[in-house]
């Protein structure tokens, strides 16, 4: 996209204008938290999303209050983040985490008809690549109870922490240890539905979360 990222006010120095980094970031991390302001005052909602080009897609009930808010135009604000490490100083003061978080500002257009159900094939294939070939399609009842929004990728800003503890001399001559912590996530082995009927496999995309961790 041709707009430029906001540039933050705090940690200026971690901030990133990599447009790569920040797509990287929305595909790897599928939890979101949106906020957006109510009548009742600000209201912060966590839920999954999913990146489709140069959108961000949320999806919930038709009924939910902030869904319906940010389908009337109501300003959003969305945030993804990742903890990747713990950052060990010589001091509880200069402690800290790697991390890389992104903010997506903008407002929320509803995705209807054809674009509706790619949407959901979206979001359902972004947890599991290949699980709609895999399962039915969605019925009339479930499409009506389901609405997606769509997110333009347009005014954002992408923070990343990578690096070790800005120690002081003094302390680098003392006697603490001081490195970095890898946080390491994987999925588990899958674990059958109690009243899955004998017989019936793991499927493909679900074998694949395995086999890429």
């Amino acid at each position: 996209m041709s707009t430029p990222p906001l540039r933050p006010t705090r940690f200026a120095e971690l901030a990133s204008t990599d447009r790569t980094a920040l797509d990287a970031l929305l595909d790897r991390a599928p939890m979101a938290h949106v906020g957006v302001v109510t009548a009742d005052g600000p209201l912060v909602v966590p839920t999954l999303h999913a990146r489709d080009g140069d959108h961000l897609l949320l999806h919930g009930s038709t009924g939910s209050r902030w869904m319906r808010l940010l389908a009337d135009g109501a300003p959003v604000c969305v945030t993804v983040s990742e903890l990747s490490a713990l950052v060990v100083a010589r001091s509880a003061f200069e402690s800290g985490v790697r991390y890389a978080s992104a903010t997506i500002f903008g407002r929320a257009s509803v995705l209807t008809g054809d674009a509706h159900l790619a949407g959901l094939d979206v979001l359902t294939d972004r947890l599991l690549p290949g699980r709609t070939d895999e399962v039915r399609r969605p019925s009339a009842r479930e499409l009506a109870a389901t609405m997606v929004l769509a997110v333009p990728i347009e005014h954002w800003s992408l923070k990343v922490a990578d690096g070790f503890s800005e120690d002081g001399p003094t302390d680098v001559a003392g006697p603490a240890w001081a490195g970095v912590v890898p946080l390491l996530t994987a999925w588990g082995q899958p674990q059958p539905a109690p009243d899955l009927r004998p017989g019936i496999e793991v499927p493909g995309s679900v074998r694949s979360l395995l086999s890429t961790d």
